[in-house]
């Protein structure tokens, strides 16, 4: 059995968590999870991951977490809204078991791009996150948003492509409701490539 830790924060709702959880719970996806580790006490996944007797952690600095991840023989960390730079050396230390979901089409190479279903340049949304990383599908005018799943890498919002999902852009959209239609096909993407990982 893999061993997750996944790190969260308040940015976000533990949706993703929640999905992996579930996934163990119905053994999709042969892996446990030994820690999830927030950056505040406030974090919605932190409830989550107690509801469900998965050991918590709060740090307020980044400084202990690669000892502890270590320590726990961690053979994959999935960051789930985490906020907190990841260091240079927990990415040596944790070379492709780091994964992240970004809001936005990472292509597969630095000068790459990705073609959404209709044939239009999907939008990589590097360096934006959240609301305005959905809110920036609307300003170039997108047909489809997109989502990520991604080794973490040294070069910002980018780094091995595991998953990409696609979300076509209806006339009624708005921020809200897109960013709604695109986690819920996130927490798929995000379930999908942990299981070519860990179910091997």
């Amino acid at each position: 059995m893999k061993r997750l830790a996944v790190l969260v924060s308040n940015a976000g709702t533990g949706s993703n968590l929640q999905a992996i959880i579930q996934a163990i719970k119905t053994q999709e996806l042969k892996a446990e999870i030994i820690l999830v580790v927030s950056d505040g006490e406030d974090a919605s996944g932190l409830k989550r991951a107690q509801e469900n007797n998965i050991l918590t952690l709060v740090i307020n600095s980044s400084d202990n977490l690669l000892k502890i991840l270590q320590e726990k023989n961690v053979d994959y960390i999935c960051l789930a809204g985490w906020k907190q730079i990841i260091s240079d050396e927990m990415l040596d230390k944790f070379k492709n078991r780091i994964l992240n979901i970004h809001p936005g089409l990472i292509p597969d190479s630095l000068d790459g791009v990705v073609k959404n279903p209709d044939g239009s340049e999907g939008l990589w949304n590097k360096g934006k996150f959240t609301n305005i990383a959905i809110q920036n599908f609307f300003d170039q005018h997108a047909t489809y948003a997109g989502s990520t799943v991604h080794f973490l890498s040294k070069e910002f919002d980018f780094g091995k492509v595991l998953k990409r999902c696609f979300v076509k852009i209806e006339k009624e959209d708005n921020v809200d409701s897109l960013y709604q239609k695109l986690k819920v096909e996130e927490n798929k993407i995000y379930v999908e490539a942990l299981i070519q990982l860990c179910n091997e």
